[in-house]
């Protein structure tokens, strides 16, 4: 691992500070970029608690122009390995309701990032891309040389960050990218102190039978329960956050052992799926609790099924996914019964 200073970008977020709390168990040197659009600041509070350090925060918005440079200055002392980039906004129905906002934020970001990049002569970069970015005609398991066709806007900025990195790193002869495109990260850190906390109305499974399983709402939906898979209900590849960091670190070892450019995707998931009725089983297992269910119509879009082919990952990173669905669910459960209201009672009380 390198002894540089590694840029976490949005590294306060759920899978930022998953990562965050593995490199700072490790001793590796980090810096956190985040203007917490999406998360907040107790995560510094409960990354000290988890690993006994505190990670250097710049706070800054990296799509403007002066939040750019507030971080470029910040950044001038330091010798910089790279960087970890994992901010931008990510709800996907909130980029179908705005999405200038939404390509103006995730694509400025990265624009502003790879320019103190190279005003600090640090030319790796792991970029958290998305299986959105795989079009709904691509077959199970889904390899990384899938067809690209994202379904929304927030899929569309990753297919247009990827390439817009690939494209700077053809330019830019030493510049070593690689394109994470993770499947659906769930859990949480097993301390119970940092997990997923999603502002609105969760986009995503988990999270949503969490709230329900904790009283915030009444009922999970289904979506569909016609679909040619064992039990009528959609399939999906999850992974735990824990094992999304781990690839995270396995990529910026991969990186630090390379000297040539080059730029790459590779999946991070499972290998395997599991339909939306085994989850809300399994969680409610972990919760020792009923979770209601209401089944409505499928969503435009969705697929019957949708998992990754992980084989780049374990060839290329020795890196495999560990974790089980009990193991997931049981993480999940822990954190955000433990936190009802995800972090916004310890920022209440901090004020």
């Amino acid at each position: 691992m390198t002894s540089k200073s590694i840029i976490l970008a949005g590294g306060a977020g759920y899978i930022g500070s998953h990562i965050a709390a593995l490199m700072l168990a490790r001793d590796i040197d980090i810096i956190i970029i985040d203007n917490f659009a999406n998360s907040s600041p107790v995560v510094f509070d409960r990354l000290e608690r988890i690993t006994g350090r505190r990670p250097k925060l710049i706070e800054a918005d990296l799509a403007s122009a002066q939040g750019a440079a507030t971080v470029l200055d910040e950044l001038r002392p330091h010798d910089i390995w790279g960087a970890v980039h994992l901010a931008g906004l990510k709800a996907v129905g909130e980029s179908v309701e705005q999405p200038s906002r939404y390509y103006d934020v995730n694509i400025n970001t990265t624009l502003n990032l790879i320019n103190i990049l190279d005003q600090l002569n640090a030319t790796k970069l792991v970029f958290s891309s998305s299986a959105s970015v795989y079009g709904a005609e691509n077959k199970s398991p889904v390899s990384e040389e899938g067809v690209l066709s994202a379904a929304n806007p927030y899929g569309s900025t990753k297919i247009l960050n990827e390439r817009l990195l690939a494209d700077h790193a053809r330019a830019r002869s030493k510049w070593q990218v690689i394109n994470l495109r993770y499947f659906n990260p769930v859990g949480a850190h097993p301390s119970g102190l940092i997990g997923e906390d999603p502002t609105g109305i969760p986009n995503n499974l988990f999270p949503y039978i969490a709230q329900v399983a904790v009283g915030r709402r009444p009922h999970v939906s289904v979506f569909g329960g016609d679909y040619d898979t064992p039990d009528g209900t959609g399939i999906r590849d999850y992974i735990h956050v824990d094992d999304l960091a781990l690839g995270h670190l396995a990529a910026v070892d991969y990186l630090t052992n390379q000297n040539r450019g080059d730029v790459m995707p590779i999946n991070l998931g499972s290998g395997h799926g599991h339909s939306v009725l085994e989850v809300i089983s399994a969680f409610s297992r972990a919760a020792g609790k009923h979770i209601p269910i209401e089944l409505v119509d499928r969503r435009p879009g969705d697929v019957a099924m949708s998992f990754a082919n992980p084989s780049r990952a374990e060839k290329l990173l020795g890196w495999a996914a560990t974790r089980s669905l009990d193991e997931m669910c049981r993480d999940h459960w822990r954190w955000q019964s433990g936190n009802r209201d995800g972090y916004r009672a310890a920022e209440s009380n901090s004020e």
